[in-house]
């Protein structure tokens, strides 16, 4: 079992090292984009609903007493609420479209490596030109496949911010609809 692992961590370093550095860039940015969506979605279905009941009761409590004063009240709950869920996802947002454009500057730094080998030893020198290929497709490909789930996380979590914001709008009415 610890052979496996060392063999696919030594798997994974080889194809670092293959990239280059921009691929090394791309693996923080997964990684920070990782640890935001764990965070928001922590926020989302673990702290927001206990935020949600003390919005109720604040809203409870002034409901009763003055309706003129509850309502830009409410308005603030609910906006207090939309700036809480939606945080990260500015920068959420910023570092996904930031995968492919680091993506293709590796592109283009695994190409210059290409035309150096071309300078220096022609079109000869097949394996050293096949390095540098290798070095401009692999940072292409891993900034795509970061980018793709990110922005599915990113458009996922939109949805779930504005759906948990008008329940919330929803819970805080002004007359109790009787069924």
């Amino acid at each position: 079992m610890i052979d496996l692992l060392l063999w696919q961590i030594e798997d994974i370093r080889g194809f670092l090292h293959a990239g280059g550095p921009v691929l090394w860039a791309i693996l923080l940015l997964a990684t920070v984009i990782g640890f935001i969506v764990a965070e928001r979605y922590w926020f989302l279905l673990g702290i927001f609903p206990q935020r949600v009941r003390s919005y109720q009761q604040t809203w409870q409590s002034l409901r009763q007493r003055d309706e003129n004063l509850a309502r830009p009240i409410r308005s603030a709950l609910i906006s207090q609420a939309r700036i809480e869920l939606g945080q990260w996802l500015p920068f959420l947002k910023t570092l996904v479209a930031l995968c492919p454009l680091l993506g293709l500057l590796g592109t283009v730094t695994g190409m210059i490596e290409v035309f150096d080998v071309v300078t220096v030893s022609g079109t000869g020198n097949v394996r050293a030109m096949a390095s540098g290929i290798s070095r401009a497709t692999l940072p292409t490909m891993a900034g795509m496949v970061v980018a793709l789930p990110g922005l599915y996380f990113c458009l996922q979590l939109e949805q779930r911010v504005a759906v948990s914001v008008e329940r919330l709008a929803d819970r805080l009415r002004f007359r109790q609809v009787a069924l």
